[in-house]
């Protein structure tokens, strides 16, 4: 009896174990970020694994980096470079579409920025392996909304920066 009972809790764990698996927010966390990385390469042409993005917070709104990993990869870069300049006059018209098939949802902040698209300036600059969106505003609400689009883009994307 106790070597059945033995048996069938060592059969059964790897089962139990699986399914844990599957319910930890870190598998879920990591399947996330495998279809948003998805998403964006379908939407942009570009190869997330040879990409870094970055969104950063600042006190007048922040940022959104993107570069090569690679800085041999020219051609990349200007795609990544023409993709920015996209995205820089697509918010500044109020049109959030990119991200919102990107996501697969509208991300935190995007209506409030849409409403307020005229309290909000974009800007695109070239770094040396990409490029950078700038969002600043000196309106209150335009600004938490700003955080709050910038701090989803962390979490959906992975990218562990500093969500202050």
């Amino acid at each position: 009896m106790k070597t059945t009972l033995v048996v069938l809790l060592l059969v059964g764990a790897p089962g139990v174990r699986a399914q844990e698996h599957a319910d930890c927010p870190m598998h879920k966390s990591a399947d996330r970020r495998a279809e948003v990385d998805h998403r964006h390469q379908e939407a942009t042409g570009l190869p997330s694994d040879g990409l870094e993005h970055h969104f950063l917070l600042a006190s007048d709104g922040g940022s959104i980096r993107l570069e090569v990993k690679d800085a041999s990869q020219t051609d990349a870069r200007e795609l990544v470079r023409a993709h920015l300049q996209a995205i820089a006059r697509s918010f500044a018209q109020g049109d959030f579409s990119m991200p919102m098939h990107i996501h697969d949802q509208i991300p935190p902040g995007v209506e409030v920025m849409k409403a307020r698209k005229d309290a909000i300036r974009y800007a695109f600059s070239e770094t040396s392996n990409g490029g950078l969106v700038t969002l600043a505003t000196t309106d209150r609400v335009a600004l938490a909304a700003i955080h709050d689009f910038l701090r989803f883009q962390v979490g959906d994307h992975g990218t562990a920066d500093p969500g202050r």
